[in-house]
């Protein structure tokens, strides 16, 4: 089982230590799904809870659930 694990391993790090034009493809991949993640998470998943008492928040939680129902 160990073996299989280690035959895996090497497999990708050699695949990955060769290539030239993946590693900047993947760059520009990793780079491409951090911005649209802070797009999603600043336009599309604002906290609507941040600033309330605690009292605020509980009335407007309990709002969404009746009027979602």
């Amino acid at each position: 089982m160990i073996k299989a694990i280690k035959a895996i391993y090497h497999f990708y790090a050699e695949g990955f230590r060769n290539m030239t034009w993946g590693r900047t493809l993947w760059w520009l991949i990793l780079l491409k799904v951090i911005i649209l993640f802070v797009v999603l998470r600043g336009f599309f998943f604002k906290p609507t809870l941040a600033g309330k008492s605690e009292k605020e928040r509980i009335e407007y939680v309990g709002n969404q659930l009746v009027t979602k129902q």
